[in-house]
C-alpha cells in the first residue's frame, strides 16, 4: 500500500505525516517479535454509497481465526479460502451509517500484500441516495488494547479527511460536500451546541448567576447578548488555531467566573450599578476556550468550517435562550408576588454559585 498522501490543506498536514511515519512502522513490522498494531481503511464516496479497502495486519488476522503459522496468508489461495471466515469476523466490528441509516457492507475480495506481511479486503456498501453524513465505526482488533485503525476518507479522486481510531475512539463522523452534507453540518453542530449547554453545569451556573439579580428584559437581552459576543469571538478564534490556550488554563478559569459572578452579585445588590453585562462579555470570551474543545472533538468538516461554526453556535443560543426564559420567568414571577423573598433567593442563590465555582476551581486545579 502507497503511503497516504496529504490533502492540501493545513489541518491535514501533521496528521498526513504521522500516517506515511506509521505506515513505515508498519511494513518493518516483520523485524520485531510484535508487529505494528495498525490497520489501514480507505473509504470512497460515491453517488451508489461506499467503496474501499482494509489493509490488516496477517498476525492480527491469524490470531483471531487460530491460524498458525499466520506466514499461511501470504497463500493467494489459503487467504480466499478464508474469505468469509475473516467477512464474518469483522461484520460487527466495522460498520458504516449514511445519516444515521446502518449501511450493508460485504467484501468484493480478499488477497495478501507481497511482501508487507498484510492481507489486503476489497468492500462495498451501497447506499439508497446521496449521503451527506457518514459515520464510519472501527473496532477491528480489541484484543489488543494499542491497535489503531488509521483512515482515508475521499470524495471521488480527493482525499477529505483523515483520521485515528482506536480502543478509546472507535467511530467518526464525516460530512461531504454536497447539499445533503451541508444540512447534515447544520443539524448536527446545531444539536451538538444544544446538548453542550445541557450537559455543562458550569456554563448553566453562569448564566443563573447572571440573572438572579433580575431586570428589566432589554437589560436581560444585553446580558445574554454580550456572553454571546463573548464567546463567538473566542470560540471562532480557538477552532482556527489562531489563539488557543490549554485546558489547564481554561478550566479553572471558568470555575473562577462563576465565583465572580456570584461575589459580584452579593457586592451590588438591587442598588449598585450593574455592570453584568460587561462581566458577561469578559468572561464569555473565557467561556468560548471551552466551547471550542468539545466543537473540535466533533470533527470539523474543512469545507464547511464557517457554517459548523455558525450552527454551533446556533444551538449554543437556542440552550441559553431556554435557561433564560425559564430562570428569568421563575424569578420574575416570585419578584412580582413577594419582594423580600425573591431578595432571599438572589442572596441564597448567589452563594451557591460561589460554593459551586470554588469547588470546581479546587478541583480543575487539584
Amino acid at each position: 500500500m502507497p503511503t497516504p498522501r496529504a490533502p492540501a490543506t493545513r489541518p491535514y498536514a501533521r496528521l498526513a505525516a504521522a500516517f506515511a511515519l506509521v505506515w513505515c512502522v508498519f511494513l518493518a513490522a516483520r523485524l520485531v517479535a510484535h508487529p505494528a498494531p495498525f490497520s489501514y481503511l480507505d473509504a470512497r464516496v460515491t453517488p451508489d454509497g461506499l467503496t474501499g479497502r482494509l489493509v490488516m495486519h496477517d498476525l492480527d488476522v491469524a490470531y483471531e481465526l487460530n491460524i498458525d503459522p499466520p506466514s499461511r496468508l501470504a497463500d493467494a489461495a489459503f487467504v480466499e479460502r478464508q474469505s468469509a471466515a475473516v467477512a464474518a469476523l469483522l461484520q460487527s466490528r466495522l460498520r458504516f451509517f449514511a445519516d444515521g441509516q446502518a449501511l450493508d457492507w460485504t467484501f468484493t475480495a480478499l488477497r495478501p500484500v507481497a511482501g508487507q506481511d498484510a492481507v489486503e479486503m476489497l468492500w462495498r456498501a451501497p447506499a439508497r441516495g446521496t449521503t451527506g453524513k457518514l459515520t464510519i465505526a472501527a473496532h477491528l482488533f480489541p484484543y489488543d488494547p494499542n491497535h489503531q485503525t488509521f483512515i482515508n476518507v475521499y470524495e471521488g479522486d480527493v482525499l477529505v479527511r483523515q483520521e485515528i481510531l482506536n480502543a478509546g475512539r472507535t467511530s467518526v463522523d464525516f460530512f461531504t460536500g454536497t447539499r445533503q452534507g451541508f444540512l447534515a453540518v447544520f443539524t448536527t453542530f446545531t444539536a451538538s451546541g444544544i446538548h453542550h449547554i445541557a450537559i455543562g453545569p458550569d456554563h448553566i451556573l453562569f448564566i443563573i448567576g447572571l440573572l438572579l439579580l433580575g431586570g428589566s428584559i432589554p437589560r436581560l437581552l444585553a446580558i445574554v447578548t454580550a456572553f454571546t459576543i463573548g464567546h463567538s469571538v473566542t470560540l471562532a478564534l480557538a477552532t482556527l488555531q489562531i489563539v488557543d490556550p490549554p485546558a489547564r488554563i481554561i478550566e479553572p478559569a471558568i470555575a473562577l467566573s462563576i465565583v465572580y459572578v456570584g461575589a459580584d452579585n452579593l457586592l451590588t445588590g438591587t442598588k449598585g450599578r450593574d455592570v453584568r453585562a460587561w462581566v458577561a462579555l469578559v468572561f464569555g470570551l473565557v467561556h468560548g476556550f471551552g466551547f471550542a474543545s468539545v466543537l473540535r472533538e466533533t470533527g470539523l468538516p474543512d469545507h464547511a468550517l464557517g457554517l459548523s461554526l455558525f450552527s454551533f453556535n446556533l444551538g449554543v443560543e437556542i440552550g441559553q435562550a431556554m435557561i433564560v426564559v425559564v430562570v428569568a420567568t421563575a424569578l420574575a414571577l416570585v419578584r412580582q408576588r413577594d419582594a423580600v423573598l425573591a431578595g432571599r433567593i438572589a442572596t441564597v442563590g448567589s452563594v451557591g454559585v460561589m460554593i459551586a465555582g470554588a469547588y470546581w476551581f479546587f478541583e480543575r486545579v487539584f
